[in-house]
C-alpha cells in the first residue's frame, strides 16, 4: 500500500497545497513540519512554473514570488529540499507542476528523482488524459501515484479517467481556475459517484475552498479536501512569519474536514 493510499484509510483526508520557495525554500520547508503537526494527512508542494495556466492569480504571484526572488527556486532546488524533509518527515508528498517543467528536465530523470528523493505523487494538471502516456508509464516504472483529474466538463470521460487512476483521484469542484470561491455549485456528489462505479479510489475536492463550513460539506461527499488559494493568501500576508498561522488554518481545516 502507498503512503498516499494508506493516508486515506478510514479517516477524511485533508490536503494543503503550498508553492515552494514563496517565500522562500527555508520556509516552506518549516511550513511542510508545521503542518504535517497541524494535522495535514498529505502535502502539495507546488514546483514554480511561469506560465500555471490553472492557477488564479493568488498562486501566478505565488510563482512569481518564488522565481523571481534572490533564491530563484529551481526543480533541483526543490528536490533537496525534499530530501532534507524526508531527514525528518514519512509525511505523503505530491508535487503540483506543468508538462513543460518535467520535460525540460527529462520526463524520466524527473519521476527517477521523485522516487529517489522520497516523492509519493504527481500532478500535471495541464495534461489531458489522452496524452498522460507522456508521464505514467515512467510513473509505474518508479512507484510515484500518477495523479489524475477530474472536473465538472469532464463528462463522458470521467469513467475511463477512473479505471486509469492511480492514488487519488483529484476532483474539481468549479469550472476555471484555482481560487477561493464564495459558493459552490457544482453537484460534486454525482462526479464521485461516477468514478466510484467504476473504481473504489479515494477522491478529493479542491479548486475554490477556502473555509471551515466548505471544507465541511465538501468533506460530507468525498473522501478529502485540497485546499491552496486561502493558505497562499495566508503566507502573502506574513511571509517568513506565517508558519504559525498557516498551522492553526491547518490544524482549524482538519478539524473541519472531521467533522464529516
Amino acid at each position: 500500500m502507498s503512503r498516499i493510499t494508506d493516508a486515506f484509510r478510514d479517516k477524511k483526508t485533508f490536503i494543503p497545497f503550498i508553492t515552494c520557495g514563496d517565500p522562500d525554500l527555508d520556509t516552506t520547508e518549516k511550513l511542510v513540519y508545521a503542518m504535517a503537526g497541524a494535522g495535514a494527512d498529505i502535502i502539495e508542494l507546488g514546483i514554480p512554473f511561469s506560465d500555471p495556466t490553472a492557477e488564479g492569480p493568488v498562486i501566478q504571484e505565488a510563482n512569481i514570488r518564488a522565481l523571481s526572488g534572490k533564491e530563484r527556486v529551481t526543480t533541483d532546488k526543490v528536490f533537496d529540499m525534499v530530501r532534507r524533509i524526508r531527514k525528518k518527515s514519512d509525511i505523503p508528498l505530491v508535487f503540483m507542476t506543468y508538462a513543460n517543467v518535467v520535460f525540460s528536465y527529462g520526463s524520466e530523470t524527473f519521476i527517477s528523482v521523485c522516487k529517489e528523493t522520497g516523492m509519493d505523487g504527481l500532478i500535471v494538471p495541464d495534461i489531458p488524459y489522452e496524452e498522460k502516456d507522456e508521464f505514467a508509464p515512467f510513473c509505474r516504472q518508479y512507484g510515484i501515484d500518477f495523479i489524475s483529474l477530474i472536473a465538472p466538463t469532464s463528462e463522458d470521460r470521467i469513467e475511463s479517467i477512473a479505471r486509469d487512476a492511480q492514488g487519488f483521484m483529484y476532483c474539481v469542484s468549479s469550472l476555471g481556475v484555482t481560487g477561493t470561491r464564495s459558493e459552490i455549485t457544482t453537484d460534486v456528489g454525482k462526479m464521485i459517484r461516477r468514478v466510484k462505479d467504476v473504481k473504489d479510489i479515494p477522491c478529493a475536492v479542491g479548486f475554490g475552498i477556502s473555509d471551515t463550513e466548505t471544507a465541511k460539506d465538501m468533506a460530507a461527499n468525498s473522501d478529502g479536501v485540497i485546499v491552496g488559494s486561502a493558505i497562499i493568501k495566508i503566507i502573502a500576508r506574513y511571509k517568513k512569519q506565517c508558519v504559525p498561522y498557516v498551522e492553526e488554518f491547518v490544524r482549524n481545516m482538519k478539524e473541519a474536514v472531521n467533522a464529516r
